[in-house]
């Protein structure tokens, strides 16, 4: 069964404020590993953290807001194929 998606440009939906919360705690803790194995301690620099978490939420959300609109249809059918196949030529 085929699942058609929209997503309009400079518009945001609840997922792609929940994919940047997750992308703004997973970068700076990927930032603080690299930052401890360069100076062979565990120092937790608060500031640098948040900014980090700040700049990934604002850089995801700028990329979905900007993004230009488009339709995803998720497994579709075989007939949905040919028909955008015909479409493209």
């Amino acid at each position: 069964m085929e699942k058609v998606t929209e997503k309009k440009q400079f518009s945001l939906k609840g997922w792609d404020y929940v994919k940047g919360l997750i992308l703004a705690v997973v970068t700076p803790v990927v930032a603080v590993i690299i930052q401890t194995l360069d100076a062979g301690e565990l120092t937790l620099d608060w500031l640098t953290i948040r900014t980090v978490a700040a700049s990934a939420l604002f850089a995801y959300l700028s990329k979905q807001f900007f993004e230009p609109s488009k339709v995803v249809v998720e497994k579709p059918e075989k007939d949905t194929v040919t028909r955008v196949k015909r479409a493209v030529r």
